[in-house]
């Protein structure tokens, strides 16, 4: 489908659109098998490889080519199973696969949208076939089969064959992938849908650049204007699918998967206030043409996609080995709490089912890292028909109130007009005075925090993190500030510095404050402070 194709399809009738159908199988599928597949290769790959490294080991040397072609037979390869003297090896040569296609995931080489690099795949092949060798000779002399064959020499010399040989193929493989790929962009296939914010010169300047290099990976659907005037012209106002404002509904209804912007003007806010709306339905992602830094976070990274440099927007401030230190800390935990922790769990399900009728678990939305809405658990604490007004009141209050203090302070003022209102710092985070719809047992959960124990799940999945700021409700961030937004530039914790440093106590232009201080502070020892502090900061009662 061309672009004069789908700019028409824009004007079609309602009652036209509602007779489209959708696919009933999701256009990722294909892309998943082939993803898949790719792995069980790599996982052949890793088998295979170590299996000849041995017979190579253990052949004359310099080997013929005819003896290399005998052994490399995979009827030869499984012989060499079954060998008594490859006993020591076996356990090895099967755990081979897991830390390559785990180093491969990681380095985001199953990853088959979107632009590439050949050398940069080069160079993470190298890297993951390296680490995967280290492990494998690590395993070799620390476990010994159980210490079977502790008086066992493992040869070193077939785990450097396997290293070079492992290399070489899986470098061979993603040769074929890549070509593969871009013989498909070609032919139309394996593109990314995307839209252009603006219509200036560096939406004509990108336009041009993806539609004359499609193994770059993207299909240019249409642009999206930015002007407030609904009839202004442009040069490229006849792929015009829309304003800025129905991003969102244009996101959904092509299935966009990538948006430029371009606009150096565009407000912040109704970038951010759009890009919030289009995240509650898709995983859509954003990059933005350098000229537009009156908008960009902190966390930028800069990327190029053919001529055309980029930066793109709400990358994790927690980059290379320091970002896998914290997600390593944070499953070990929460790992670790969940079994540890079990019994405890399963005992407070069962009293909150004799309780009070309803669920076990309380699921709410709510905003996590980059504005992204997700489903946080906690154990239920208040009766099921409970009202949520009484809360979305207080907060509403609270962080109005703060911004009424902030703006006081900031303004020139008399002498006697220096102090804020006491009655606006009397306002804490999150509670409800004198709150009814709590349970019995859920008051005493809240007590010791133990309502929280649930969104080690969230951890375990990846949206939240054993520290961070506090996860907002969607209403709250309403009524956010700028520099309030700066929060959600990290996954939200379940416990954090606002924990340990009075909780609701607190009030939230503090608590903001402190968030901002972790966020530009982080180390992994301050995690750890953190989580040391939290269990006395409990037992105190400073977390109520």
């Amino acid at each position: 489908m061309n672009i004069i194709t789908l700019v028409t399809g824009v004007a079609r009738t309602p009652q036209a659109r509602s007779k489209e159908r959708r696919p009933a199988i999701p256009r990722a599928f294909p892309l998943a098998v082939v993803q898949g597949l790719l792995g069980l290769v790599d996982g052949a790959l890793a088998w295979g490889t170590f299996l000849l490294a041995y017979r190579l080991r253990y052949i004359p040397w310099p080997p013929t080519a005819a003896e290399i072609l005998a052994l490399g037979h995979p009827r030869e390869l499984v012989r060499t199973l079954a060998l008594e003297a490859f006993r020591p090896y076996l356990e090895i040569c099967l755990m081979a696969p897991l830390p390559l296609i785990l180093g491969l995931r990681s380095a985001r080489l199953y990853t088959l949208k979107g632009a590439f690099s050949w050398l940069e795949d080069a160079f993470g092949v190298l890297r993951v076939t390296t680490m995967t060798s280290l492990v494998l000779i690590v395993i070799a002399f620390m476990y010994r089969g159980v210490f079977e064959f502790r008086e066992f020499s493992y040869s070193r010399g077939i785990f450097l064959l396997h290293w070079g040989l492992l290399t070489l193929a899986v470098l061979g493989v993603r040769a074929l992938v890549r070509r593969a790929q871009v013989l498909a962009r070609r032919r139309g296939h394996n593109l990314i849908p995307a839209v252009i914010v603006g219509e200036g010169d560096l939406a004509k300047l990108c336009l041009s650049e993806m539609r004359a290099k499609p193994q770059l990976g993207y299909r240019i659907v249409g642009v999206l204007s930015t002007s407030p005037a609904p009839g202004e012209t442009s040069p490229l106002s006849s792929l015009r699918v829309g304003h800025v404002e129905d991003l969102p509904e244009i996101v959904r209804r092509f299935r966009i998967e990538q948006v430029f912007i371009t606009d150096p003007a565009l407000n912040p806010d109704l970038l951010f206030e759009t890009i919030l709306r289009c995240w509650r339905t898709s995983r859509v992602a954003f990059s933005v043409v350098p000229n537009l830094l009156s908008c960009l976070p902190s966390k930028t990274e800069l990327d190029q996609v053919g001529v055309l440099p980029m930066i793109k927007l709400f990358q994790e401030p927690l980059r290379g080995p320091n970002r896998y230190l914290k997600r390593a800390f944070d499953v070990t935990l929460a790992l670790l709490a969940l079994i540890l922790l079990g019994p405890l769990l399963l005992l407070i399900a069962v009293l909150i089912k004799l309780d009070s009728r309803g669920p076990i678990l309380f699921r709410q939305e709510r905003v996590g890292m980059d504005g992204r809405l997700f489903t946080l658990y906690k154990f239920r604490t208040m009766r099921a028909d409970a009202d949520e007004q009484p809360h979305r009141a207080v907060m509403t209050q609270l962080i109005r109130g703060s911004l009424r203090v902030a703006s006081a302070m900031s303004a020139p003022r008399v002498e006697s007009e220096r102090q804020p209102d006491p009655d606006i710092h009397r306002v804490f985070y999150g509670k409800v005075p004198n709150d009814h719809r709590i349970t019995r047992i859920g008051r005493w959960l809240r007590r010791w925090s133990l309502d929280e124990l649930p969104q080690l799940i969230n951890v375990l999945k990846g949206e939240m993190s054993v520290v961070g700021p506090r996860p907002p409700i969607p209403y709250e961030v309403e009524h956010y500030s700028s520099w309030h937004r700066k929060r959600l530039e990290v996954k939200p914790g379940i416990t954090g510095l606002w924990q340990v440093s009075g909780r609701n106590r607190l009030p939230f232009k503090r608590m903001v404050e402190l968030d901002l201080y972790y966020i530009e502070h982080w180390s992994f020892w301050l995690d750890v402070k953190i989580v040391l502090r939290t269990l006395p900061a409990i037992f105190r009662r400073e977390t109520e």
